[in-house]
C-alpha cells in the first residue's frame, strides 16, 4: 500500500507586499489514495477510481445532490448495499426513507466541494436505544472530510483520550474534547475525518447533552461509516487575495490581541494573531461599524468580574473591578459608537477556546452598528432592529429551526470555513427560512442587529461574530479581527491605521443618539411583545 505523503503550504497571497501586517494561514494539503478509497466500494472489480466513484456518485447524488464535488471520498453512515439495491429495483422509499442510516437521520446541510466535504445528522430521543437526560432538541452528529487543514499557531487547549476499542477499525483514532465537543479523528485513504457531537463535560442535564452521553452516539456513527462518493482529483495549494485599499481612511483599530486592560481569562493578554482565514464582506450592511467589548464598555455588565458604583440609572457612574476604567451607565455613549476597534475574541467569557493563552475566551468579535437608536430621551439602551445584517460570502447556512445562531459554511478551492452570526431574533430567522439547506449569496440581507440573549432584551445591541477553519481537531474557532479588519477596509475602500502599544490614546468624538419619533417607538414596542408572547407559549 502507497503511504499518503503530507505536503504543508502556505495561502498564497495576490497583490501588494505592503500589507505586511496581516498574514495568510498555513495550511496542509491532503495526499489521497483514490485507489484505497475505491477499493472500499461495493462491486468496484478492477475499474478505474474514476470509474468507480462516477458511477456510485450518480446513485448517492438522489439523497444527498453534489456528492461528486467532494474532493475527499466521502464516508456516510449509509447501509451502502441495502440502497443501491433497492434504489436499482425501483423502490420509492431509497428517494427519502431513513431506513438506510441507522438511527440516524440526514438533514439538508450537506456541503461537498474543493475543500471537502461535510454534512450533519440527527438523532432523535426516541431512536437508537441511547439514555439521556437531554430533551431540548435532536442530537446532531457531523461528519467532515478535509482537502486540507489549516495549521494554527499558537496555544491549542484539548483534552485526548485513548479509543482502543476502535483500532482495529479505525487504526490511530483519537478522542478528543475541544471547545464543547467529543470528536473522533481518524484518517482514512490519507484523509482526516473527524466525527463531532456538541457536548458539555460536566452532568447530564435535560439543557444540553453531556460528552458522557453523545460519547456512544457517536461510536455508533462511527461505525456505520461506508464509502458514498467523492471524485477523484488534485488537491491545489489555496489562494487568498489579501490586498488591502491604499487610499487612507479615518478608520482605526487597536492590534489583535490587544485587549482592554485586564479583560482576559484571569486577566491573561489575547493573542496577536494577524491571520486572515477568508476574504469575505462585512457582516453589516452598512458602514460605519465598530468591533468593540460589550461586557468592558459603558452599560456593559463586567461579566461576572464585578464593579464598584451603580448600574441601572442612566448615566451613572461606575467600573469593572478588573481594570478601575471609568464607565457610564449609557448605552448611547459615544465610546460604543466611534473609532477605534478592539479584539474582543480572548475577552473573558466562560466559553473554550484553544486559541487562547488560558484555554477559555470570547470565540468571537463583539460588533455594533453605525449608532444607537433611542425610544426617548430618558432611555439607557439601544432598541433593536435598526440595522441590517450581511451575508459574508455565498455559502450555505447550517443552522436547526429555533437556534441562537446562524451559521454561512463555504467550501471553495481557497477556504474551508464558516462564519457564525450571534444575536438576531431566532423567531424572525426561522419565518425567513434561515435553516440547514439555504443558499445565500454574498451582500444578500440575512437579518437585523437584535438583542436576543436567550430572550427579547437579553444582551446589548450588538453581533456577535464568529470563525472557524478545519484542523487536524476539526472546526476550531480562530480570531476573526483581521479577517473583519481587511473586509471593513474594502467596504468604506480605505486603509486603516493600527494603533500601537505606547502610542497616545485617541479622543473619543461626541456622537449623540438617534431619538425615534413616537409612532415609530410605539409600534416596535407592539412587535416586541409579540414576540415575547410567541417565546413565553415555548417555542
Amino acid at each position: 500500500m502507497r503511504f499518503p505523503v503530507i505536503v504543508t503550504a502556505v495561502l498564497l497571497i495576490a497583490g501588494s507586499a505592503a500589507a505586511a501586517e496581516i498574514e495568510a494561514p498555513r495550511v496542509t494539503i491532503t495526499q489521497i489514495d483514490w485507489a484505497a478509497a475505491a477499493a472500499s466500494i461495493p462491486d468496484h472489480g478492477n475499474a478505474p477510481p474514476a470509474e468507480s466513484f462516477a458511477r456510485i456518485n450518480t446513485q448517492i447524488e438522489k439523497r444527498f445532490p453534489g456528492i461528486a464535488k467532494s474532493s475527499v471520498p466521502v464516508l456516510l453512515p449509509i447501509d451502502i448495499d441495502t440502497f443501491r439495491a433497492d434504489l436499482a429495483a425501483g423502490k420509492p422509499e431509497a428517494q427519502s426513507a431513513d431506513k438506510y442510516f441507522g438511527p440516524f437521520h440526514p438533514t439538508k446541510y450537506f456541503l461537498p466541494g474543493p475543500a471537502g466535504y461535510t454534512g450533519t445528522f440527527t438523532l432523535s430521543q426516541s431512536d437508537g436505544g441511547f439514555r439521556f437526560h437531554y430533551r431540548k432538541k435532536p442530537v446532531e452528529v457531523e461528519i467532515t472530510g478535509a482537502g486540507f487543514t489549516y495549521d494554527l499557531d499558537g496555544p491549542d487547549h484539548h483534552e485526548t483520550f485513548p479509543a482502543k476499542d476502535l483500532q482495529e477499525a479505525f487504526p490511530g483514532i483519537r478522542r478528543i474534547l475541544h471547545e464543547a465537543h467529543v470528536r473522533y479523528v481518524f484518517e482514512r485513504f490519507g484523509v482526516p475525518y473527524i466525527v463531532s457531537i456538541q457536548c458539555y463535560d460536566r452532568r447530564p442535564s435535560s439543557r444540553y447533552p453531556s460528552c458522557r452521553e453523545a460519547d456512544p452516539v457517536a461510536v455508533k456513527f462511527l461505525h456505520l461509516l461506508r464509502t458514498a462518493g467523492g471524485t477523484p482529483q488534485t488537491i491545489k495549494a489555496p489562494h487568498l487575495d489579501l490586498t488591502r485599499p491604499t487610499a487612507k481612511s479615518d478608520f482605526t483599530y487597536y492590534g489583535p490581541g490587544d485587549l482592554i486592560p485586564n479583560t482576559g481569562w484571569r486577566k491573561m493578554p489575547g493573542r496577536a494573531d494577524y491571520h486572515v482565514y477568508a476574504a469575505m464582506r462585512f457582516p453589516f450592511a452598512n458602514a460605519p461599524a465598530y468591533v468593540k467589548s460589550q461586557s468592558f464598555m459603558p452599560w456593559g455588565d463586567c461579566y461576572r468580574s464585578g464593579h464598584t458604583g451603580r448600574l441601572g440609572r442612566k448615566n451613572g457612574l461606575y467600573t469593572c473591578k478588573v481594570n478601575g476604567i471609568p464607565l457610564t451607565f449609557n448605552e448611547a455613549t459615544a465610546a460604543n459608537f466611534t473609532y477605534p476597534w478592539r479584539d474582543n475574541f480572548c475577552e473573558l467569557r466562560d466559553f473554550q477556546v484553544g486559541q487562547c493563552p488560558g484555554g477559555y475566551g470570547h470565540q468571537g468579535q463583539d460588533m455594533r452598528p453605525s449608532n444607537c437608536v433611542l425610544k426617548n430621551e430618558a432611555a439607557d439602551r439601544c432598541l433593536p432592529y435598526q440595522h441590517t445584517i450581511a451575508a459574508v460570502r455565498d455559502g450555505l447556512i447550517w443552522r436547526m429551526p429555533g437556534n441562537l445562531g446562524a451559521y454561512i459554511v463555504i467550501n471553495t478551492p481557497n477556504e474551508f470555513v464558516r462564519f457564525r452570526y450571534l444575536h438576531m431574533n431566532p423567531k424572525f430567522m426561522d419565518e425567513e427560512g434561515l435553516v440547514s439547506g439555504r443558499q445565500v449569496s454574498q451582500g444578500e440581507i440575512i437579518g437585523k442587529v437584535a438583542t436576543w440573549g436567550d430572550f427579547e432584551n437579553g444582551t446589548s445591541y450588538h453581533l456577535h461574530f464568529n470563525m472557524q477553519v478545519v484542523t487536524k481537531l476539526g472546526w476550531v474557532w480562530v480570531n476573526p479581527y483581521m479577517s473583519l479588519v481587511l473586509s471593513y477596509e474594502n467596504l468604506i475602500g480605505g486603509r486603516g491605521t493600527e494603533i500601537k502599544p505606547g502610542d497616545p490614546a485617541p479622543v473619543i468624538p461626541d456622537k449623540p443618539p438617534v431619538i425615534l419619533p413616537p409612532e415609530e417607538a410605539k409600534a416596535l414596542a407592539e412587535k416586541q411583545g409579540k414576540v415575547r408572547r410567541f417565546w413565553r407559549r415555548g417555542n
